[in-house]
C-alpha cells in the first residue's frame, strides 16, 4: 500500500539522493510535526528510539546498536539511548512510515550534501534519517565551535550525505550568511548551523550573573558564511518555564510556603540553642 500523500492538503517533497534514488516525504501538522515517509521495497530509514507514530503493515522495526554513531557507554550512564531503530519495508511494494517529534517542535529536512556532508546541531535534535547519516553525539572539539556553558548547544554532528531530519522547538528562521557577516543570536536559540559557521561567546553582564541565572546573558556572535537555524522556543528554556510554574510559585500565589521557611528556621534555632544549654549544664 503506497502512503496517502495526496489525500492531506499538504503537498509532499521529493529527496534524490547521491545514488539518484528518489524518495517522497512529507511534513504534517503546524506544531508538533509528524515527518511521513515513502519507503520502496527494502528501503529503510533510521530513526530515533520512541519516534516512530505509525506505519504500514509491510514495515518491519528492529532496535539495533549502530557503531558508527558513537553513542557509548559514557552516554549510556548520563542518560543517551545507546540504540536506533531501523525500519525496513520487507513487502513487495510501497510503504510508509510517520516519525513524530518529541515535543512541540518542528522537523527540518537537512540534505547534507548541501552542507558540505557536515551540520552542527542542538543535543538531541537528530530525529531519524535516510541513506548515508552518521550522528556524533560529542562535543565538537574545534576552537571556533566549541561552548562550554549550561546550554551546551553544538553537543550533536552529523555527517554524510544522506537527508536528515532534525527537530527545533517553536517557530524556525534560516539565516544565510555571507563571508565576513555577524549575527548575534542567543546560544540557547541555535538549533543547527554549518559547520563554516565561526562561533564566538559573548558575556552580557559580570561573571556572578552568568553563574546563578538568567535570561539571555550568554550571546553567540556567528560569522559567516554557512546557514543558522534559529528557534524560538528551545525546550530547555520551555521546561524549565514549566518547572518554574509547578514546583515554584511565587509569594502571591503561596504566601504559606514563606511562612512554613520561617517556622522551620525558627524550630531548627530553638532545637539548636537548646542542644548548647544543655550541653553547658
Amino acid at each position: 500500500m503506497a502512503a496517502p500523500f495526496f489525500s492531506t492538503p499538504f503537498q509532499p517533497y521529493v529527496y534524490q539522493s547521491p545514488q539518484e534514488n528518489v524518495t517522497p516525504f512529507q511534513i504534517l501538522g503546524g506544531e508538533a510535526q509528524i515527518v511521513q515517509i515513502m519507503l520502496k521495497p527494502q528501503e529503510k530509514i533510521i530513526a530515533k528510539p520512541g519516534s516512530m507514530c505509525y506505519m504500514s503493515g509491510s514495515i518491519q522495526m528492529e532496535n539495533v546498536y549502530i557503531p558508527e554513531n558513537e553513542v557509548g557507554m559514557w552516554q549510556w550512564l548520563f542518560g543517551k539511548a545507546v540504540t536506533s531503530i531501523v525500519l525496513l519495508n520487507q513487502g513487495s511494494s510501497n510503504g510508509f512510515v510517520g516519525i513524530a517529534a518529541p515535543s512541540l517542535a518542528r522537523i527540518l529536512p537537512i540534505d547534507l550534501a548541501m552542507f558540505g556532508g557536515e551540520i552542527l546541531c542542538q543535543p538531541d535534535a537528530f530525529l531519524c534519517s535516510l541513506n548515508d547519516v552518521k550522528v556524533n553525539n560529542t562535543t565538537d572539539q574545534r576552537a571556533r565551535n566549541i561552548v562550554v556553558g549550561a546550554e551546551g548547544f553544538l553537543r550533536q554532528k552529523l555527517t554524510g550525505q544522506g537527508l536528515a531530519f532534525i527537530v527545533a522547538g517553536g517557530s524556525v528562521v534560516q539565516k544565510n550568511l555571507e563571508v565576513g557577516e555577524e549575527l548575534a543570536v542567543d546560544v540557547s536559540c541555535i538549533a543547527a548551523l554549518s559547520a563554516t559557521v565561526s562561533v564566538q561567546i559573548k558575556y552580557n553582564g559580570p561573571m556572578r550573573r552568568v553563574v546563578f541565572g538568567g535570561d539571555n546573558l550568554v550571546t553567540a556572535v556567528l560569522t559567516g558564511p554557512g546557514i543558522v537555524f534559529i528557534q524560538s522556543l528551545p525546550f530547555q528554556r520551555f521546561s524549565q518555564r514549566i518547572a518554574r510554574a509547578v514546583t515554584s510559585p511565587n509569594m502571591r500565589e503561596n504566601p504559606k510556603f514563606f511562612i512554613q521557611i520561617a517556622i522551620f528556621f525558627f524550630l531548627a534555632y530553638v532545637v539548636i540553642v537548646s542542644s548548647l544549654i544543655l550541653t553547658d549544664v
